[in-house]
């Protein structure tokens, strides 16, 4: 159920591999270095998910503007950002997604629903491209719809077992953007082009584009085959402690926060 995996957590920082050679441009970019999502300092509570049944019978999933039509049968069907879902039905308030691209196993999504029909809970696990596998909880409460699946639903809390580490890199007029534990990485420069973004995660056709917005902050543009999809801004704390990245999907009036902390 994640939006594309590259930024709620795209930011990349200098895991202290910046070169000697480069110490002033370090020190003109505050947000250099390696910093880690901090989940409890951050606010999901706008993003929402809906179910709906469309009129051939098919079930529709849209979240952060994007959706996606499948049938509860277990097999292989396009959904967001080139990926693939197939949805199986454990039980009655129980369902099964296997997330796919290009044929590969991403991630494995269980999606529990409350004996009251008011609480749906997305649990996520999937391996880690450099190796272990990542675990993350999703609670979402109704908004609206049937005691069942049908409806709209807002994110109530998140919890992840191991908060995402990203690397933001000064490179020659811009940065190079790093999530290790996905193999993610983007060299971009701060002039509002379009560059891709590589990773054996990644969608396809995924690019970034930054700008410089002042002395401690950047926007960022994240587009699919051109299409933009997500808009961003950067900003670090006057001390330097912390990462705060806002924003939400372009065309959709919810917003997040998320807070990172320097490692």
């Amino acid at each position: 159920m994640r939006r594309t995996l590259i930024v709620a957590a795209v930011v990349c920082s200098a895991s202290g591999i910046v070169a000697s050679t480069q110490p002033d441009r370090a020190a003109d970019l505050p947000y250099a270095g390696k910093w880690k999502l901090n989940v409890a300092k951050s606010d999901f509570g706008e993003t929402t998910v809906r179910f709906a049944q469309t009129a051939s019978g098919q079930m529709q999933f849209t979240t952060s503007g994007q959706s996606y039509t499948y049938q509860v049968d277990g097999k292989d069907y396009p959904s967001l950002f080139g990926r693939t879902s197939a949805w199986k039905q454990i039980d009655a308030n129980t369902w099964e997604i296997a997330v796919k691209q290009n044929g590969k196993l991403l991630s494995t999504e269980t999606v529990r629903l409350s004996a009251d029909g008011k609480t749906l809970t997305i649990h996520e696990t999937g391996p880690k491209p450099a190796g272990g596998t990542f675990e993350q909880t999703a609670v979402y409460e109704r908004v609206s719809g049937d005691p069942g699946l049908m409806g709209t639903w807002k994110t109530k809390n998140l919890t992840t077992s191991a908060p995402t580490i990203v690397e933001l890199i000064p490179s020659t007029d811009g940065l190079t953007i790093r999530i290790p534990d996905f193999q993610i990485s983007c060299a971009a420069k701060f002039d509002g082009q379009d560059y891709p973004a590589t990773g054996p995660t990644v969608p396809p056709g995924l690019t970034l584009a930054i700008q410089k917005t002042g002395p401690r902050s950047f926007d960022m543009t994240e587009k699919q085959n051109g299409k933009p999809i997500f808009k961003l801004s950067f900003t670090v704390s006057d001390d330097g402690k912390t990462l705060t990245e806002t924003g939400g999907a372009i065309g959709v009036s919810e917003k997040f926060k998320a807070v990172y902390d320097r490692q």
